[in-house]
């Protein structure tokens, strides 16, 4: 068992070796190995012929798809020497399963969620078992046709471990699985589900614990699509108690020399949950002194037709609320949102500066269309000329960074890809 190991998507492999050690017979017929190029696997190939069967995981996103389509094609030659199987999981999988098997090359692609997926896939390819019952799967039949089995199901996240201790693979962990929101750019509403799962602080206790006791943890990152919606029913709003519970579990498991980082990379918040109450909560135990505040756009309008389920007044009180309590904030734009136009682009424009007058950073971003989003067929990011215009006069003053021009390429790319499947 080979993983493509990039610092893009080392998270993800956390996790599925994570699932491997809860179905840890598995490991007694196979082996692990990570590789980040071709040449990593050609150094060790006389050893990998000693296997029956290689499998070669890789987890991407759509903007990845170019360089795990020029990968894949180098690493067939080596079918020669080795009974090698490459199988893609990870967002852009999902999204698009049939090409991601058709156009990128793979033999296999999961879709969905695959902490229950994945080890049954492989004890199947192992044992040379039929395919078509296992959800969340697609593939080529041997008369060359297509069998998608669908998206597999939400997980219970309590029952997984997204980290390995086995192989020393720690990192951030997963609060929060799934958003409520669905907003029409992103992919983690229609991947991972509109209902919220909240990991336990029970369970969370137990993980970091090990973390700290194995391999001398201190600094605890967590990812979420919104931080502060941790323990919520609904996901929309926030549960002070729930979250103070979670800040308390993780102080207690590393102990007073602990390290906490949420509402930072790689998480965020939204700018409705920020209040005096959730700032100050905070304030009483975190350490990073900034927030990523996703604001998207300065029209109420594009936020609406976006289905962001917040307004632009609710960012400027973010950044208010923020910077009261001592936070830094980073605001998070898109331009080129479908349907925007030059008042939209003027109305994103002014709140940029009025944030930047209020001490806020601007990270920009240029939007870029996905797979199984409701944006997906929708033309590609451009960015307008009076947006550049001031993204530039604010750029050397240190208020506006991102990689807002290499999307704006890439958008144009992705689109192509996904309406006419030009590589």
């Amino acid at each position: 068992m080979l993983f493509w190991n990039t610092s893009l998507n080392k998270y993800s492999v956390n996790a599925l070796l994570g699932a491997l050690e809860n179905s840890c017979e598995l490991f007694d017929i196979i082996d692990i190995g990570f590789f980040t190029k071709p040449a990593d696997i050609y150094a060790d190939i006389d050893d990998l012929k000693k296997h029956e069967i290689i499998i070669a995981a890789f987890s991407f996103f759509t903007p990845q798809i170019w360089n795990v389509h020029d990968l894949i094609t180098q690493l067939k030659s080596i079918r020669n020497e080795l009974n090698i199987i490459f199988v893609a999981g990870g967002p852009h999988a999902t999204g698009d399963p049939v090409r991601t098997v058709t156009r990128l090359g793979f033999d296999y692609a999961l879709i969905g969620e695959s902490e229950v997926t994945f080890p049954a896939f492989i004890l199947r390819i192992i044992e040379r078992m039929d395919l078509s019952d296992l959800k969340g799967v697609c593939y080529k039949d041997q008369d060359g046709n297509i069998v998608n089995t669908g998206q597999s199901d939400p997980v219970d996240i309590t029952k997984f471990t997204p980290i390995s201790l086995r192989f020393g693979r720690i990192g951030p962990i997963e609060i929060t699985r799934g958003c409520p929101y669905g907003c029409s750019f992103c992919q983690t509403g229609h991947i991972m589900g509109r209902c919220t799962r909240h990991r336990t602080t029970e369970q969370l206790f137990d993980i970091l614990k090990a973390m700290r006791t194995e391999r001398n943890a201190k600094i605890f990152r967590a990812i979420a699509p919104n931080a502060l919606s941790y323990g919520s029913d609904n996901g929309l709003n926030v549960n002070l108690p729930e979250l103070e519970k979670l800040l308390i579990t993780v102080r207690k498991a590393f102990g007073p020399e602990c390290r906490i980082y949420l509402g930072t990379f790689p998480s965020e918040v939204r700018p409705n949950n920020v209040t005096n109450e959730s700032m100050g909560l905070l304030k009483r135990f975190v350490t990073n002194n900034n927030l990523i505040i996703g604001a998207q756009s300065g029209s109420d309008r594009i936020l609406k037709s976006s289905h962001r389920g917040h307004t632009v007044d609710d960012v400027y009180n973010a950044v208010r609320i923020a910077r009261k309590h001592g936070f830094i904030a980073n605001v998070d734009f898109i331009f080129g949102l479908p349907g925007e136009t030059i008042e939209d682009a003027e109305m994103t424009i002014r709140m940029m500066s009025d944030l930047a007058a209020m001490g806020a950073r601007i990270h920009a971003h240029t939007f870029m269309p996905l797979p199984q989003t409701r944006y997906e067929q929708a033309p590609y990011g451009r960015v307008r000329q009076q947006i550049r215009d001031r993204i530039r006069d604010l750029t050397p003053k240190g208020i506006v960074y991102g990689n807002w021009e290499e999307q704006e390429r890439l958008s144009e790319k992705i689109h192509a890809y996904l309406v006419n499947g030009i590589l």
